[in-house]
């Protein structure tokens, strides 16, 4: 007999592990919101949630539960839409393996995200990212490590969890250097290395006593692999001295792959190129770069002056009329 117990374990271990592929992290996100849910349901009907019927999975209880989440969790609008998110995926899933719940999966389907505006991405400047490395310790048992880390992160762009995860098989550190990631999606790409990457890299797994291929690459203090919690307290660390921003944010790892990002855009390197560095798995994702970098803005205004006041009418010469300033200015846009 089907019940929400069998709906939940086969969602997790048929649907979401074994025909999507998610990684562990994804999966663990999903584990979290269910809970959530199927506590809240728990709480509501006054009963354990073994005892729990598929009729309590109906649509006005989801709306229940996203209002539970703003009102008395304290969630944001984007929290929230990223629970709804999972459960539309969820409630996908169960109306094609219950029947009876398809009319209940298709209004949770019709339930709206709310409207919020896009989280600001922050990056880090050059002369930001240039200061930073010169003002890390290069003496000290960790500091090849500290700088191998954030020099990975600035070189590749890497999500946190492809830090944490990457092993020594990953790495071909011989000329060309380069790495091979292991994404979201179950996908892997491969970024090339510098030289200084890959230099760092050698001397962090000298000192190792294993260099198995599934050994990881990057060790705590304690020698056992560096966490996400550690990656982002190492990160917090050596940017201290880099001013907040008006939201107070701290610099964590995800702004290293902004930074890669922009800072490629600004080298010239086409959105595709770049979208697949980064592992993205739509090109809209990366085409937000280009609306971020005001730099870059700035030299296409420059390179394209408006007429003097003195003047009567359009300059002579406008930019689009000569050859090597159109190509100038279609280079910088």
């Amino acid at each position: 007999m089907t019940t929400v117990g069998s709906l939940v374990y086969q969602f997790f271990e048929h649907h979401l592990k074994a025909e999507k592929g998610l990684s562990q992290a994804s999966v663990r996100s999903y584990r979290d919101g269910i809970r959530l849910f199927l506590l809240f349901l728990a709480k509501t009907a006054n009963r354990p949630i073994s005892r729990l019927a598929l009729s309590d999975l109906g649509a006005d209880n989801v709306r229940d539960f996203l209002a539970h989440l703003e009102a008395e969790r304290g969630n944001n609008i984007r929290s929230r839409n990223h629970r709804l998110a999972m459960l539309h995926t969820f409630f996908a899933y169960v109306g094609g393996q219950a029947p009876e719940l398809l009319r209940e999966a298709e209004r949770v389907a019709a339930i709206p995200r709310k409207r919020t505006p896009p989280p600001s991405t922050r990056y880090l400047e050059r002369d930001e990212v240039e200061e930073l490395f010169t003002k890390m310790p290069r003496e000290g048992r960790l500091a090849v490590r500290d700088r191998a880390v954030l020099l990975f992160l600035y070189n590749t762009g890497a999500r946190a969890a492809e830090v944490v995860s990457l092993t020594i098989g990953q790495l071909a550190l011989a000329p060309p250097p380069r790495v091979n990631l292991h994404g979201k999606g179950n996908k892997w790409r491969t970024c090339p290395l510098w030289p200084e990457t890959a230099r760092l890299l050698n001397e962090t797994l000298k000192t190792r006593r294993t260099t198995s291929p599934t050994a990881p690459v990057f060790l705590n203090s304690a020698g056992r692999p560096l966490t996400r919690f550690g990656l982002y307290k190492l990160v917090r660390r050596h940017t201290s001295h880099v001013p907040a921003e008006q939201s107070q944010r701290p610099v964590s790892p995800h702004v290293f792959r902004h930074t890669t990002a922009v800072h490629l855009l600004e080298s010239g390197v086409d959105v595709n190129v770049i979208r697949g560095w980064l592992g993205h798995v739509s090109l809209d994702t990366t085409n937000r770069y280009a609306e971020i970098n005001i730099r870059m803005k700035q030299e296409a205004l420059e390179a394209c002056q408006p007429p003097s006041t003195s003047s009567v009418g359009p300059p002579r010469r406008p930019v689009w009329q000569s050859e090597p300033k159109l190509l100038e200015w279609l280079a910088a846009l």
